[in-house]
């Protein structure tokens, strides 16, 4: 085995490639928009995602004048103060540019919001695309190019982030890991490299905290590299600490407001991320660019042992409440009614029992491409663009062994080594032809494609268990903007509804709503839980307290059957069998409609 990680693979051959690359990103791209059109991008009538309705929410309070620095949302939360997010305006600044600039050609916001839920996601998976592509290009040349662009558009496109009006932030996370890794391993072509995988890692950490376990992979990377090359990656371990450190201070300054830069939070960008990587990122880059300190293996090593005994302590002394579990302070009544039933934070053990043939497609592509590389390596030796991607690979797969959504970053990077293993059966074919050679071709294909898996286990599931099998997920109900249609022509107030339909009432309506499936929002959801699964009178109390005006149920609704079922005496489970309190009425234009409405009647 080496003794040192090399820069294999083939290089970039020219940059002319990239040319043709854009233009296969953009062919994918055209062809995935077609698919949508054709289908009357059915997801922007009734998208069920949470995050991309309230995005677009505050997207329209951003242009409306409210602060930059501001980030409540004001019409969600108990108390009357509104809802502090914990999102980044990066995400909303272009998304806010698009809708800004189409209303002033077409006069018209709606038309402008509409350009924006779909050239956003189909931006983004162009890029995504454009990335891959690089990577691949990267690792295994030309012959990788067709199986990667083949395996990827299609593994890109069934995540599910990037369809017409996903504003959500995980797309753009997953541009910015793409775009981290691509950098890194560019970084021993050109110097500038190096600073832009800085850039792009500390960007990927402003958006959401959820990516500090692959920010922390680029980082060790790029230590180790400088800790095994010397030299080379001297220059390369300078420029992203240097980068990172800067752009650590430059998104501080422009996203967190002057009072409170003293506030640490581990859910949000903060002084505590700042402090962090500007001392990881300054001391990486001091480290790589003094002589003295990276003149031999054993000086490197103990230089970096102190960067990490420095940094560690900053945590361990100042900052130690973000070691633990982020949802440690989640009232333990949310943590059973809202968070374990949140789909994509389900464990992998979770998932498994509830649904084996998804669990199975969405874990076994990745661990067939970690075990490619990991043959590679023992056959060619550690190799630095193979080390890079198995380590960020395993990091998003143990990730996604807590929470199913690490999968969103581990598929998409699994297809390099994927593509990698098609070309060679491809290679083998044209140089060997017969029926052995293109039996070992179709099936290389066959099961770089997660969802061959997803069919194979839901086979097997229905040998074994046709009545498991058979189950469908429910879809889900009241997301239509239709089913809103008699609320939203009533004056604003406060209405009482599952955190399910939240976000979506702020989106289409004036109104103010307590709950909404978001850990910060711990008071309003907890007020709403406790309406909807208490007793009427119950109920009440909380309606008197809140100023609740109306309440908003939806029967098709899965968090509706499942409060119900849970507490069959609650308020909740009483409206849907037709037994109203009597503080309650029903408002007539809502009877039998999707979202059936009653009246708070006065006085208390």
């Amino acid at each position: 085995m080496a003794s040192e990680m090399t820069m294999a693979g083939p290089r970039l051959g020219g940059e002319s490639f990239w040319r043709g690359d854009v233009v296969k990103a953009i062919a994918a791209t055209l062809v995935v928009a077609a698919v949508a059109a054709v289908g009357g991008f059915k997801d922007l009538a009734g998208n069920a995602d949470n995050d991309s309705l309230l995005r677009l929410v505050e997207v329209r309070d951003l242009i409306a004048g409210q602060g930059w620095f501001d980030l409540h949302q004001y019409r969600m939360g108990a108390g009357g103060g509104g809802l502090l997010m914990h999102w980044s305006r990066l995400v909303d600044a272009p998304i806010a540019a698009i809708v800004l600039v189409v209303t002033s050609v077409t006069g018209s916001q709606a038309v402008g919001e509409t350009v924006a839920l779909i050239a956003w996601p189909f931006a983004l998976y162009a890029l995504s695309v454009y990335l891959l592509l690089r990577i691949g290009r990267l690792v295994g040349g030309e012959e990788t190019m067709f199986p990667l662009l083949v395996i990827g558009a299609t593994t890109l496109y069934y995540t599910g982030i990037f369809a017409p009006g996903a504003l959500d932030h995980h797309n753009v996370q997953l541009v910015l890991m793409l775009a981290m890794v691509l950098f890194l391993l560019r970084a021993g072509l050109h110097s500038r490299s190096a600073w832009l995988a800085g850039v792009s890692a500390v960007l990927m950490l402003a958006v959401g905290m959820e990516t500090v376990p692959y920010v922390a992979a680029g980082g060790i990377f790029v230590a180790g590299w400088f800790l095994v090359g010397g030299g080379e990656a001297a220059k390369a371990a300078a420029g992203f600490g240097a980068a990172f450190a800067a752009t650590s201070a430059a998104v501080f300054v422009a996203t967190v407001p002057s009072s409170e830069w003293a506030a640490a939070h581990c859910d949000a960008y903060s002084v505590a991320q700042f402090a962090i990587g500007a001392l990881a990122g300054a001391g990486l880059a001091i480290v790589a660019s003094t002589p003295a300190l990276g003149a031999t293996p054993a000086r490197r090593a103990a230089s970096l042992a102190v960067l990490g005994g420095a940094v560690a302590g900053l945590v361990l002394v100042y900052f130690p409440q973000c070691l633990g579990d982020p949802y440690a302070g989640l009232d333990p009544m949310l943590q059973s009614y809202w968070l374990d039933a949140v789909s994509e934070a389900q464990s992998l053990w979770r998932v498994l029992a509830a649904e084996p043939d998804a669990a199975v497609g969405q874990y076994a592509t990745v661990l067939v491409a970690l075990g490619l590389l990991a043959r590679r390596m023992l056959v060619r030796g550690l190799r630095r663009e193979e080390v890079l991607i198995a380590m960020v690979l395993v990091v998003a797969l143990l990730v996604s062994v807590w929470q199913v959504r690490g999968s969103r970053f581990s598929l998409p990077l699994a297809c390099v080594p994927l593509a990698v293993w098609v070309a060679g059966f491809r290679r083998h074919a044209e140089s060997a032809p017969g029926t052995a050679s293109s039996l070992k071709l179709v099936g290389a294909w066959l099961v770089s494609f997660h969802i061959t898996w997803t069919l194979a286990a839901s086979g097997i599931l229905y040998l074994v268990s046709p009545s498991e099998a058979g189950k469908q997920s429910p879809e889900e109900s009241c997301y239509e903007r239709s089913d809103y249609a008699e609320l939203a022509a009533m004056p604003a107030g406060n209405v009482l509804v599952i955190s399910n339909l939240g976000a979506p009432m702020l989106r289409y309506t004036p109104h103010h709503v307590l709950a909404g499936p978001y850990h910060r929002n711990m008071a309003g959801n907890l007020a709403a839980l406790e309406a909807f699964i208490g007793t009427p009178e119950k109920a009440r109390e909380v309606a008197q307290a809140n100023g609740i005006g109306l309440v908003a149920f939806c029967r098709g609704n899965t968090e509706t059957d499942f409060l119900a079922r849970r507490a069959p005496d609650g308020l909740l489970a009483n409206l849907l069998a037709g037994r109203a309190p009597d503080w309650l009425e029903i408002v007539p234009e809502s009877s039998g409609k999707p979202i059936e409405l009653y009246r708070v009647l006065p006085p208390w």
